[in-house]
């Protein structure tokens, strides 16, 4: 389901953010077209370009355009995560088809989210306001942070799950909560209440990943976009493979321990039934759960006392749907 189909009173900022990332993806580098087109044509929930358009509107924003624009942003910084991502994991298929780098090489995706990233930059910097470029250059340097730690606990099995969220929370759930943030800044909302839209973005971000995981072992390759199984071939040991590792039997630990190791998926049926044995995607669930519960208590207090019109109420129910959107879709 498209975004706009899922938040219908966003649905003229949603077609003017897309207005926008057309325009600037333009370069006179006919491969950088060609490869930006094709990775943003494939489209995606944009999740984190809605949740700055969701808070900016729920706070009541009636500015310039501003919110279109760092929309577009936080999708483009987004988009070049995905390229890089998709090169060092090796990635074949996102979203349903080839990922840019099966398709251009490694060395174009590289080459392109770098470009991403830059234009990003010089677009956040037309807004003019040194707080919203603090925030996503922070929030930039941790993904990639984030990236690298992913890199480290890839192939390691003894990565327990502090270390495991520890990674969610820099390089998922930190454009999440820039996102929030950035559509306080831009109501000029009190320090509370921005504080508040943070920490609905990060606790938002958190639960949709560890959904993303639970997906990884129970969901349909169609639907997900994704190969099932993905995770475990590139031996990311992801929450619910650090359960089994804690609460299995010592045949399922050594099952898991070595599939990590090695990153193969030749043993995924033992180790799908070993998760399903140990509970370790109901656990998971249950920690998106209260992620979920997390960001619906950030929420409360972030619309504390706030005006709304009709405009501005659609949005607000907007934002009590996502967390339950976040923790209950099947893709």
């Amino acid at each position: 389901m498209k975004p706009a189909e899922l938040f219908p009173a966003l649905a003229p900022d949603l077609a003017q953010t897309d207005r926008v990332i057309r325009e600037r993806l333009g370069s006179e580098v006919a491969l950088i077209n060609t490869v930006a087109d094709y990775i943003i044509g494939a489209g995606g929930k944009r999740l984190r370009p809605v949740l700055l358009l969701l808070v900016s509107r729920a706070l009541g924003y009636r500015g310039p355009g501003h919110h279109w624009l760092l929309a577009a942003v936080v999708e483009f910084i987004h988009t070049a995560t995905l390229l890089h991502d998709d090169v060092v994991d090796e990635s074949a298929l996102r979203r349903g088809r080839q990922t840019a780098n099966a398709a251009f090489g490694n060395a174009a995706s590289v080459l392109v989210g770098d470009f991403l990233y830059s234009r990003a930059f010089q677009m956040m910097v037309e807004v003019n306001d040194m707080r919203i470029m603090r925030v996503l250059a922070d929030a930039t340097n941790t993904i990639a942070e984030g990236e690298v730690l992913q890199l480290i606990n890839c192939n390691d099995p003894d990565t327990d799950e502090g270390r495991y969220l520890q990674v969610i929370r820099y390089k998922t759930a930190r454009l999440f909560e820039a996102a929030a943030q950035i559509g306080a800044i831009l109501c000029a909302s009190s320090p509370e209440v921005e504080t508040a839209a943070a920490a609905y973005g990060r606790h938002l971000g958190t639960a949709f990943q560890l959904i993303d995981d639970v997906l990884d072992y129970s969901g349909i390759t169609a639907d997900i976009g994704k190969t099932v199984g993905d995770d475990l071939r590139e031996g990311k040991p992801t929450l619910p493979l650090i359960h089994v590792i804690a609460h299995g039997n010592q045949a399922e630990r050594t099952l898991v321990r070595e599939a990590i190791e090695q990153g193969h998926t030749e043993a995924f049926d033992p180790i799908l039934a070993a998760i399903r044995r140990t509970g370790a995607l109901d656990y998971t669930r249950e920690r998106a759960r209260i992620e979920s519960a997390s960001a619906l208590a950030a929420l409360e207090t972030m619309l504390a006392g706030s005006a709304s019109d009709d405009s501005a109420s659609a949005c607000r129910e907007a934002l009590l749907y996502l967390p339950t959107y976040s923790i209950s879709r099947d893709r």
